[in-house]
């Protein structure tokens, strides 16, 4: 049998596509994120002549780096066209990045071409974080850095616990947990990975609110398990009952965990002596951080 968790991507890439124009409007969380792991880069010495903003959505990120980074080369890459034509729209004359549309597990892109890699919760829509991992460690320059943000498991958990009182099926995905994703990341021979979690809180008025947010943003249900059909009023308002149990002060509380990574592609190959994988790191690439 699949696995019920399984993602399909044309679902993915319809769906986003299709949200693209509605998504910047409702994107908040998105944005706050995406602002802070902009910030993070701030501590990190790198002067990148290409960037790659992998799961670039409506080119916010793209058009950052390419501020922050004026002589380099940006790239804007998304499953979906319809957000690259929004991102379209954010390019200035002076302020241009190339839009490449592509999967994450199969970058069109050539070994050692990319100096930095910048992924805003884009990871939490894929397959296998191992495979995505491991193309980008193909992608990065020797001392080129992957920096990322996704969702860790306990993202709206309250939805998920309100849809397991309703039915059996699976309406919310699965996210990995911040130390599975550490491991990955060294398994792909990414090199020092630095892991940290936030938690935010978003509260809504009803949980209609919250499923309209989910559904500006592109975020419908694409796993494998999902109901097939419309959901029936019974079982929608069994979903409802259940999550207003956590309501609390008149408001519906909508848990995200976010975790924030960054991982090194290393200048060397493992040692032969030391530690099985020891990899190198030139100091001079690395700032004030916080071990997971």
């Amino acid at each position: 049998m699949s696995d019920p968790f399984d993602i399909d991507l044309a679902r993915v890439r319809r769906s986003f596509g299709r949200s693209a124009r509605a998504y910047d409007a409702a994107a908040v969380l998105q944005k706050r994120v995406r602002d802070e792991l902009l910030e993070r880069l701030d501590v990190v010495r790198l002067e990148p002549d290409v960037v790659l903003d992998l799961g670039a959505g409506t080119g916010h990120a793209s058009l950052a780096l390419k501020r922050r980074y004026r002589s380099s080369q940006v790239i804007a890459l998304d499953l979906a066209e319809g957000m690259l034509r929004e991102a379209g729209r954010r390019q200035t004359l002076l302020r241009r990045f190339r839009r490449v549309c592509g999967q994450a597990a199969a970058l069109p892109l050539r070994d050692a071409s990319v100096d930095l890699v910048f992924s805003n919760l884009m990871l939490q829509w894929c397959q296998d974080p191992d495979g995505v991992f491991s193309e980008i460690r193909r992608v990065l320059k020797p001392g080129g850095l992957f920096t990322f943000t996704t969702f860790g498991p306990d993202t709206l958990v309250e939805l998920r616990r309100a849809w397991a009182a309703a039915d059996a099926r699976t309406h919310v995905n699965r996210f990995i947990d911040m130390h599975d994703l550490g491991d990955a990341l060294v398994r792909s021979g990414l090199a020092e990975p630095v892991m940290d979690v936030e938690r935010f809180t978003l509260t809504y008025a009803e949980v209609r609110d919250l499923m309209r947010d989910l559904k500006d943003i592109g975020a419908h249900n694409a796993n494998a398990g999902r109901p097939r059909g419309l959901t029936g009023k019974g079982t929608l308002a069994r979903m409802t009952a259940a999550y207003d149990a956590f309501r609390k002060d008149g408001r519906l509380p909508a848990t995200y965990e976010v975790v924030y990574g960054q991982a090194w592609c290393p200048v060397a190959p493992p040692r032969r002596k030391g530690l099985p994988g020891e990899v190198v790191v030139p100091i001079s690439r690395i700032g004030r951080r916080s071990e997971w």
